[in-house]
């Protein structure tokens, strides 16, 4: 075995230009399921990071809503119905609309999730600067720190959305009380408001709304027991009229597109995979058939299998690990180019998987030219390179 390992090595060493031109095919081929991978890390995050991270275990949606949280729309009569609910530790109402925070002229406004809360209730982010929201009327926000980093806001600065009530235009004044984390939503990075001013200033189509008809999306459900949630989940169906409820996972995952877009960049990854299996195994292929006389010369002086066998696919891991490496290093590099409002996500155990699965596929797509040298006949071969 280490014989066929230092003859693999020094066919490397003695064809490095040849042997590298392939790493970097290998390379492109990480760098695209990489790539492709960040893109749908990203575009889930885009869609679930919010919901992902509420503190909560449940969401209750209005009936026959599909579980579409822009589609379903809540009272507090249901909040209340909820909280009495036994297991139910608290709850929340939640409203998502969509606003716009103009920067000046000659600026692109940034277009954001306004997240209507409950002050001090499951729904509300946790802080990392400044402080949580302290009244439900307050003209206060708490914003994400992609809002912060696209507008320069920090904690103590006024700020002004743009919201269309009724057909105009209209502003309203908000000051930033606290930064959290990413809370993408819909696609916009998110700022959050207390639930009744977000009533009051989410575009709607008609002006002056009835506060006394606080109308929400959904109701976030923090529980005293959360493995206990499928029993609580079964509770609050059958005690609370004209409601469904899902767990977090199954609410994001009921967001439209969500699936269609992981299931076709799922299959976008499967295909380059595969293909990276026939280029693999395509190229060794080839290179076995070239040095035919090689393999006889070293059967014909006692070299057995297992050596042949070790120095074929020593040669197939060396360069599809060159090429593995080489391709995730360009995609991190390049992921220091990209601006925030891309949706794509470099995750280090993204990058890690996508290695391992290479340095599985390449061997595998290997094997062929490992069977073929195993078959190779001394003398026949011989005979071929002599003729």
């Amino acid at each position: 075995m280490f014989l066929g390992i230092y003859l693999a090595m020094k066919e490397l060493w003695r064809s490095r230009g040849k042997f590298l031109l392939f790493s970097l095919v290998i390379a492109l081929i990480t760098f695209l399921v990489v790539f492709i991978t960040a893109l749908g890390e990203g575009l889930a995050a885009s869609n679930k990071e919010y919901i992902e991270g509420l503190d909560a275990q449940l969401l209750v949606f209005r009936k026959n809503s599909d579980l579409n949280i822009q589609a379903s729309s809540v009272n507090q009569s249901d909040l209340r119905a909820v909280k009495r609910v036994e297991g139910v530790e608290a709850a929340g109402l939640i409203g998502l609309s969509r606003v716009a925070i103009p920067l000046g002229e000659g600026k692109k406004a940034v277009d954001v999730t306004m997240v209507g809360v409950e002050p001090g209730e499951p729904g509300e982010p946790p802080v990392l600067r400044g402080q949580a929201l302290s009244r439900r009327r307050g003209k206060e926000a708490i914003i994400d720190v992609n809002v912060a980093r696209l507008t320069g806001l920090d904690v103590g600065d006024g700020f002004w959305i743009r919201s269309v009530q009724a057909s105009e235009e209209k502003f309203y004044e908000l000051t930033v009380v606290g930064i959290t984390r990413s809370q993408k939503v819909l696609f916009n990075p998110a700022i959050f408001v207390p639930i009744v001013y977000w009533e009051k200033i989410k575009p709607q189509a008609r002006l002056g709304a009835d506060e006394a008809e606080l109308v929400s999306n959904v109701v976030a459900v923090r529980l005293n027991d959360p493995a206990s949630w499928p029993q609580v989940m079964s509770q609050i169906m059958g005690e609370v009229s004209n409601v469904d409820v899902a767990d977090i996972v199954t609410a994001y995952k009921a967001t439209p597109g969500f699936q269609a877009q992981q299931s076709t960049l799922g299959t976008q990854r499967t295909f380059l995979l595969l293909i990276g299996v026939l280029v693999i195994g395509g190229f060794f292929q080839i290179q076995t058939l070239q040095k035919v006389g090689q393999l006889g010369m070293l059967k014909a002086i006692g070299s057995s299998n297992t050596t042949v066998a070790a120095a074929v696919l020593a040669q197939i891991v060396v360069v599809t690990l060159i090429g593995a490496l080489l391709g995730s290093g360009a995609s991190a590099g390049l992921s220091l180019l990209f601006p925030p409002t891309i949706p794509i996500v470099f995750e280090p155990q993204v990058v890690l998987s996508v290695l391992v699965y290479l340095m599985v596929i390449g061997p595998l797509g290997g094997l062929v030219s490992v069977r073929y040298a195993l078959r190779v006949e001394p003398l026949t071969a011989l005979g071929l390179a002599g003729g």
